[in-house]
């Protein structure tokens, strides 16, 4: 389940948002980033989880990492992985919105291989070794002897291939409606990815949704859409408006079994309301 960090809320939604999700089934809790919308700050609200939860794992979905500079993300991360007590895992990528970057005077220049080049500088301050000679170790140590799992938010046979020589998995199967030819064929292209780099080890596997559920679902899920897509324009955002699916009981239910077919290991329900009465209408749609 993801915190509905994307939507305007206060401290009592995440209060609730944050216990229900650890008293209920799901296996983890996701928080996204953006910066030029109306989301909350990724890493505070990463924070408010690691202390509000005692079981879920906590998920970055996604912290783009370009944007940021690596050595400050490899201490925050190792910061919530202590305060988690060790359940943090750190999903990156390279967003694909420049308003997000320009925001915050951040570069989007060779991006990619910044990233590549970022995290082994985030997996050497979690080792423990100076940030450059005569410095001083970057604390705290994380939690995770070696640091959190790094899983790649990424898309496409480059980037998926790029994420094959460093990454734990790869979160790269989003769909709109939950599809599981599209999941399928997504996942296909990572385990491939990592027969070709040489990993004797399964990729982590993880796919993500919206949905909505209660009244007024189907329009406040093309809302949701729209809006959050039109920084790409009006035709985009529309189209996603008009593709977007779960919005029932039964086509919440549907996408999940979709996903467990296609052999997610992880599938990410993301709200569009900060109500936290949609964790109970979604439990009573999981029969959970």
């Amino acid at each position: 389940m993801t915190l509905p960090t994307m939507l305007p809320h206060g401290r009592a939604e995440v209060l609730a948002w944050c216990r229900g999700i650890d008293d209920g089934p799901w296996g983890s809790l996701a928080v996204p980033e953006r910066i030029t919308f109306t989301s909350h700050d990724c890493v505070v609200q990463l924070s408010a989880a690691a202390a509000l939860t005692e079981r879920v794992r906590l998920w970055t979905t996604i912290v783009i990492l370009p944007a940021h500079d690596a050595v400050a993300v490899a201490k925050q991360m190792a910061s919530v992985d202590v305060l988690a007590g060790g359940r943090l895992t750190v999903g990156v990528g390279v967003g694909g919105r420049e308003h997000d970057y320009r925001a915050i005077s951040a570069s989007t220049t060779n991006r990619w291989q910044r990233m590549d080049e970022q995290v082994a500088a985030m997996r050497r301050v979690w080792r423990g070794e100076p940030p450059f000679t005569g410095a001083d170790p970057v604390g705290p140590p994380p939690q995770q002897a070696g640091g959190p799992p790094v899983i790649a938010g990424v898309m496409g046979p480059k980037a998926i291939a790029r994420a094959a020589r460093w990454a734990d998995g790869v979160d790269g199967a989003f769909t709109l409606d939950g599809d599981a030819g599209t999941m399928t064929a997504a996942f296909a292209q990572i385990r491939e990815a990592w027969r070709d780099a040489g990993r004797s080890e399964p990729p982590h596997l993880s796919s993500s949704v919206w949905y909505a559920l209660g009244p007024g679902a189907q329009d406040r899920l093309r809302a949701y859409a729209y809006e959050y897509m039109k920084v790409f324009g009006d035709d985009v955002a529309r189209w996603s408006a008009d593709n977007v699916a779960c919005s029932s009981p039964e086509s919440l239910r549907k996408a999940v079994d979709n996903a467990r077919d296609a052999g997610a290991d992880e599938f990410f329900l993301v709200p569009t309301t900060a109500d936290p009465a949609e964790l109970d209408r979604t439990r009573e749609a999981l029969g959970t």
